[in-house]
């Protein structure tokens, strides 16, 4: 079933975010993981494309296999990196050809340590250009990224919401934000999308901190914030793993319950391929808000 449809029901939508592993320990890890999580139902997963594009064939495997296999939508990532237009094209073809109907598009980033993002020759340097070639010659119910605290490249928020933009009018039809963990900043956002003309819904992305030194890197690379008084009670209880874990989905947990009471269409959850902290703030927010379950392709 399209992404855009599942969130058109009335009912948030809960989804979950991972990667292909490099090794057979992490698909143990993931499927166990996967397993976990679907007694909860999600609206959907998403499986991501690795840096550079490397994973590019577990992910359309992955893909295939989790809906197969488990019953959930699932979704793949595609991004621009390292990949010529024939490459793109011919992994469209292979999600078309099993039945996948949904691909988040992204620009995507360089490998780790290997400079500023450049485009192949014959590839695209956009997300906005993916989303349209993607809609040139397939079906697909596509989707794209934004960040509430602007992209790390762009020179200012007006010039990243213009980016953003051309994005939709490509034909991206809802879009998945970057972590963040100020809720202000989710909701000053979209006032600013929807101001700029941006209608298509904005599903907010979380992740659960459950390791300090971590989830600095990460909002480090990202471009996101930690508010001061988080950052400094998750700095005094740092060698604490529990203490740190406990507190991390208590505050995912507040986050949730009040970006879906003010209006968010759901919850997308970056999981790091590990259900624990995941499971924890769905079990506790499927109390308000029961499951609906669709047969992936319905």
């Amino acid at each position: 079933m399209r992404i855009r449809e599942l969130l058109t029901t009335g009912r948030p939508s809960f989804s979950f975010e991972f990667f292909p592993p490099r090794d057979e320990e992490g698909f143990q890890r993931l499927r166990a993981a996967v397993a976990s999580l679907d007694e909860l139902q999600p609206t959907f997963v998403s499986i991501t494309y690795g840096a550079g594009g490397s994973t590019r064939e577990r992910t359309v495997e992955l893909v295939s296999s989790m809906r197969k296999e488990y019953g959930i939508e699932a979704m793949a990532h595609l991004t621009c990196v390292g990949t010529s237009r024939s490459e793109i094209l011919s992994v469209l073809e292979r999600l078309h050809e099993s039945g996948v109907e949904n691909v988040l598009a992204l620009r995507g980033d360089p490998p780790e340590g290997g400079g500023d993002f450049e485009p192949h020759p014959e590839g695209f340097a956009h997300a906005n250009e993916l989303v349209g070639f993607a809609n040139r010659y397939f079906d697909f119910c596509v989707g794209g990224a934004c960040y509430p605290e602007v992209h790390p490249e762009a020179a200012d928020a007006d010039v990243d919401l213009e980016h953003l933009k051309r994005k939709v009018d490509a034909g991206c039809q809802f879009l998945i934000t970057q972590l963040f963990f100020d809720n202000q900043r989710y909701f000053d956002f979209v006032g600013r999308a929807r101001a700029a003309g941006i209608g298509v819904p904005i599903i907010p992305g979380i992740m659960p901190i459950t390791n300090v030194k971590q989830i600095e890197r990460f909002t480090q690379i990202c471009g996101a914030s930690l508010p001061e008084p988080l950052i400094g009670e998750l700095r005094a209880l740092q060698n604490d793993h529990h203490a740190v874990l406990s507190l991390g989905v208590a505050q995912a947990t507040a986050q949730c319950i009040e970006l879906l009471q003010r209006g968010a269409p759901g919850i997308h959850f970056y999981t790091l391929n590990r259900s624990p902290a995941t499971r924890t703030i769905l079990t506790a927010l499927r109390t308000v808000y029961p499951p609906a379950r669709y047969p992936a392709g319905s």
